[in-house]
């Protein structure tokens, strides 16, 4: 059947110029086999694009592109040599062309003159990618999966763009909204929320408690309003395992339809992901939770977004993602139900002040009703040192540990407190706060890394500048050096001289930061550094209160005892998350100013404590959910 939106479009355009018209999402797409049409036509789209506020793409049907041989050859003599063209990708099922190089500037030219003469030579539609300055496995990859599912994922891309402007009634129409919390209420881990409408079911966030061994790992899955088969749409605010984790597990069970994110958030989540099937596996768990084919269904079914980009993901439900200032690609979550019926906005994890790597949230929004903040520092204690502070201290201890001959180990999380230690490194040492030393990199850090520097768009502008110059790029400084296997783990420990080490985990809960930790622990000449949150439950948290003494699983019933003597800090200002005045600051300046804000992510206290000094200082309606309660938005 075909969409009444098409059906609308087609009566604008003349007849026979339109050969295919399908969806890709939300996006309407137009196939022509007229070369001129394809050509001289971009002033009528437009002015249908404005009309009708869709996105509209026209491109050429796959019979007028020339064969993709010659096609290269074309390509390659119109763009710069300079532009360093790596590789090129053609989708004929789109026809489309994947340029990868390491200037796409270059390769666009003034005004987009190359684009416009690749178009017209080639007839096929060029897309530029940045091949970045350290090359990712996993961007490759992930490439390769949507390439070589082409056929698949359009026909996916064709379905989803039906569901969102064809529809189906569910039963009686009338206008309601209500939130159920199935994980991350009034605890920190599992996050997941369902929204509801009489048209809509979509999922926000689906993670795991990572420093969970049982149930209460996983959200609440079992709550009678949810249901795999009735699920719309699935969107994730970043990529952290505890916002992340169980996904797969929805396409393991039956789910087919769209999960939305940033591009750095799905290349990022499914490296995460295929690492905890991995530590599943070398922990002993007979069968992990789900499998690398299921990530793979996840990544097939992933529909990236740019920040600002407004998308209709249902009929009755519209949503824009925003800069959360958390980690590479976290989002805010605008979310606009029905014809201006309500506007809510979901934080996930948010950062209200520039770091080294990203700009501060975004606060402005088109329309605000309900608020939805995390609480993760949200206690009355939690208010977090400056940065300058805390990178003046992280100076201290590593030389204070480097001139008594001792090891600093700090573990991190692979993706966001990683390469912020390491952009804060690389300007102590720039700036002679601290001496020059090697920097030793373990686990998944260096891939993740890379996956930065593809996506520098998503970092702030200092940032970004550095890694468009080779010479200046942060994270291509010699002192960073990887451990890349075992053998090297091994020499770096029993090298008795003194060296900074960056591992994962973040909370010690498996990972190289645990092996390291068993060498390093009873050593009182060595520092461990924790600038990530410690999880409740996790080995981090525990030898943050003071536990010194550890019984370590050596696999089956065997056991040993691990001595904590090494010198132990926390620096809490390198966190990614908001502290309490940001918190309470950011509510004040949002903007428009929410009628109700909801408070999760946070341990239990820290949910109600904030909750109530909202309430009190600004007179908003504020509630702290526990996991399973339903609130009602309309």
């Amino acid at each position: 059947m075909t969409s009444e939106i098409i059906k609308e479009i087609l009566k604008t355009i003349p007849d026979g110029k339109i050969s295919e018209a399908t969806f890709e999402g939300a996006n309407i797409v137009l196939y022509t086999k007229d070369r001129k049409f394809f050509l001289d036509d971009e002033g009528l789209i437009k002015s249908i694009v404005d009309k009708i506020k869709k996105r509209i793409e026209l491109r050429p049907d796959t019979s007028i592109c020339i064969e993709s041989e010659k096609a290269e050859e074309e390509i390659r003599k119109l763009i710069p040599k300079e532009a360093g063209v790596d590789n090129l990708i053609f989708d004929a099922r789109r026809s489309i062309v994947i340029i990868e190089a390491e200037k796409p500037g270059m390769t666009i030219g003034k005004q987009g003159s190359i684009l416009k003469d690749i178009k017209e030579k080639t007839f096929w539609v060029p897309v530029i990618k940045r091949t970045p300055p350290i090359r990712s496995k996993i961007v490759e990859d992930i490439r390769a999966v949507l390439y070589e599912n082409s056929d698949e994922r359009r026909n996916f891309l064709a379905n989803t763009g039906k569901r969102v402007y064809n529809g189906w009634i569910r039963g009686k129409k009338h206008e309601w909204i209500r939130l159920t919390q199935l994980g991350g209420g009034r605890q920190v881990g599992r996050s997941s929320i369902l929204l509801q409408t009489p048209e809509s079911r979509i999922l926000i966030d689906c993670g795991v408690n990572v420093a969970a061994n049982d149930d209460s790992a996983y959200p609440h899955l079992e709550a009678p309003d949810f249901r795999i088969d009735e699920l719309d749409a699935v969107i994730i605010s970043h990529s952290h395992l505890d916002h992340c984790g169980f996904l797969p597990y929805l396409f393991k069970y039956g789910y087919k339809g769209p999960v939305y994110c940033t591009a750095p958030t799905r290349d990022v989540m499914s490296l995460l992901l295929l690492d905890y099937v991995k530590i599943m596996r070398s922990e002993g768990v007979k069968e992990p939770i789900f499998s690398t084919d299921d990530i793979k269904e996840m990544v097939k079914h992933t529909i990236p977004l740019e920040y600002g980009e407004v998308s209709d993901i249902t009929p009755d439900v519209r949503i824009t993602l925003y800069n959360a200032g958390h980690i590479l690609g976290s989002s805010l979550v605008h979310v606009h139900i029905g014809n201006g019926l309500h506007n809510f906005v979901y934080t996930g994890d948010f950062k209200y002040q520039r770091s080294q790597l990203l700009d501060s949230a975004n606060n402005k929004f088109p329309r605000v009703e309900t608020l939805m903040i995390e609480a993760t520092y949200g206690g009355k204690d939690n208010n977090l040192p400056s940065r300058q502070a805390n990178e003046e201290y992280l100076a201290k201890i590593i030389m204070d540990t480097t001139k008594r001959g001792g090891k600093v180990l700090i573990p991190v999380l692979g993706v966001g407190r990683a390469q912020e230690v390491m952009m804060i490194v690389h300007q102590l040492v720039k700036n002679k706060k601290m001496d020059p030393m090697p920097i030793h990199i373990d686990g998944m850090v260096w891939d993740i890394t890379a996956i930065h520097t593809a996506y520098p768009e998503f970092l702030n502008a200092g940032v970004r500048k550095m890694i468009f110059h080779k010479d200046q790029n942060p994270f291509l400084d010699p002192m960073f050096t990887r451990v890349g296997s075992v053998k090297e783990r091994k020499q770096l420990l029993e090298d008795t001289g003194p060296a900074v080490i960056m591992a994962t985990s973040g909370m010690l809960v498996g990972g190289p930061s645990v092996e390291y930790l068993k060498y390093l622990a009873d050593n009182k000449k060595n520092s461990l550094v924790f600038v990530s949150f410690q999880g409740e439950g996790s080995l981090g948290r525990r030898i943050q209160r003071g536990e010194r003494e550890i019984m370590m699983s050596l696999g089956g019933n065997k056991t040993e005892t691990m001595k904590i003597n090494i010198e132990i800090h926390t620096i809490e200002g390198f966190t990614g998350h908001a502290g309490r005045q940001e918190l309470t600051a950011y509510v004040h300046r949002c903007d428009p100013k929410p009628k109700k804000v909801i408070i999760n992510h946070g341990e239990s206290s820290k949910c109600i404590d904030l909750a109530s000094t909202i309430h009190k200082s600004m007179r908003i309606e504020t509630i702290a959910p526990r996991n399973l309660e339903t609130i009602r938005l309309k």
